[in-house]
């Protein structure tokens, strides 16, 4: 059996060793600090979308039920006219007879026209802290969409950071580089 030629593998190994470390160690590691950046970023950025998301549902929440209570206080409002009106008509049935109407007419009407105002005001009130409560919850939301949308573009550079790193592709890393300089900006928007 003839001999297999030997080859030194040690030897071998080495020369491929120093070659990754001088064409491809330094940039791969570049693109691991990058994509580690990058993958903080996202993060941050996830965890301040879920923040304000949060915020601004407690906002429309509270905006809810300040519309249930100046509806509340509409009906209210509504109940004292109608029974005012109605007394007014009884009163007016009275004068019609030719009679003075009884005081307890006088009465109802005068306790149902009492309040009305408290409660137009109160209403009113209540209406404009329901839309103060929400215009606040819409700027969460349109912050929130910001800080998603910072994710988003860094995970994209993210992914090309390690399809550069696959390939050793600088203008990959490039990519991946502009996308996260964009989803940086992003997250760095809403705090200004």
């Amino acid at each position: 059996m003839p001999e297999e030629p030997e080859i030194e593998t040690t030897e071998l190994r080495e020369r491929i060793h120093e070659e990754l470390a001088h064409e491809g160690g330094g940039f791969l590691r570049m693109v691991a600090l990058t994509t580690a950046l990058l993958a903080a970023l996202a993060a941050l950025a996830s965890l301040e979308a879920g923040d304000t998301v949060n915020e601004a549902l407690v906002l429309k929440t509270e905006a809810t039920q300040l519309q249930a209570q100046a509806s509340d206080a509409w009906a209210h409002y509504q109940a004292k006219s109608i029974k005012e009106a109605a007394a007014r008509g009884a009163a007016a049935a009275w004068q019609a007879a030719g009679r003075e109407p009884p005081s307890e007419v006088a009465a109802e009407i005068r306790q149902h026209a009492t309040g009305r105002d408290e409660l137009e005001r109160d209403a009113r009130e209540r209406e404009h802290e329901r839309d103060e409560r929400s215009d606040e919850a819409d700027v969460l939301i349109a912050r929130h969409h910001r800080f998603a949308q910072a994710v988003a573009l860094d995970q994209v550079a993210i992914a090309l950071g390690a399809v550069a790193a696959l390939t050793r592709a600088r203008s990959i890393w490039m990519a991946s580089l502009a996308l996260g300089a964009a989803g940086v900006a992003l997250f760095v928007i809403p705090f200004l």
